[in-house]
């Protein structure tokens, strides 16, 4: 987290888990009806990034309460009110509640233990319960360690509960971090209006838009 700046997005593959944005595109004017979750806290850094910079809605699902209570307590995670919701529980359970399913705009799962070696929970059925989460615009972005052996079977479980239509895959960054995006609906944007998503999404929230056209692509042409 930045000091002077404790909102801003500074890890590369932390940024490119907005990138649903650019197949999501998300209206001023509307993004207070709009409910972004995330599957695992981490430093808060999207949780806090959606709420305050994008102005919406935010569920974020944590199992560990110490996590949560470090990022309260250290990196400036602004206190649960009516827009922004801290649930204490498996992520993987808690999807399944009815309350949810249809109810999210945006998913982000970022699901590590301490030994990070892949993710703890990353199976087919976990996939198709994100998928009931997602309204019918709505995209995930999952955080993937590119270079493990897992990776392509993770791509594989994404892709048998989304469709091969519907997932975009990044390049792995230079830690090794893989964001694979994947639309409840399958749409294949031009590319002028990609282009035109991401010069508003620089320009608008200061990410690196332009520079995600040319490191993603979709997984079936």
């Amino acid at each position: 987290m930045r000091m002077d700046d404790p909102l801003a997005l500074e890890l590369e593959y932390v940024q490119r888990m907005m990138a649903w944005l650019l197949l999501s595109p998300l209206d001023a004017a509307a993004a207070g009806d709009k409910h972004a979750m995330q599957l695992g806290l981490g430093a808060a850094s999207l949780t806090k990034f959606c709420h305050k910079r994008l102005g919406m809605v935010c569920t974020a699902i944590e199992l560990n309460a110490r996590v949560l209570a470090a990022c309260q307590g250290w990196f400036n995670l602004p206190a649960p009110g009516p827009r922004l919701r801290v649930v204490l529980a498996d992520a993987g359970q808690e999807i399944q509640r009815s309350q949810w399913l249809g109810t999210v705009d945006a998913l982000q799962v970022d699901l590590y233990d301490q030994e990070a070696a892949a993710p703890v929970l990353d199976s087919a059925d976990f996939y198709a319960d994100c998928r009931r989460l997602l309204t019918e615009g709505a995209c995930m972005a999952v955080n993937l360690f590119g270079r493990s052996v897992s990776f392509e079977r993770s791509l594989g479980r994404i892709a048998h509960a989304f469709g091969e239509r519907a997932v975009w895959v990044f390049k792995p960054t230079r830690e090794g971090n893989t964001v694979v995006l994947a639309q409840h609906t399958p749409s294949r944007p031009k590319r002028s209006v990609l282009q035109a998503r991401a010069l508003e999404i620089e320009t608008r929230w200061r990410l690196p838009a332009g520079k995600w056209l040319r490191t993603f692509k979709p997984l079936q042409k």
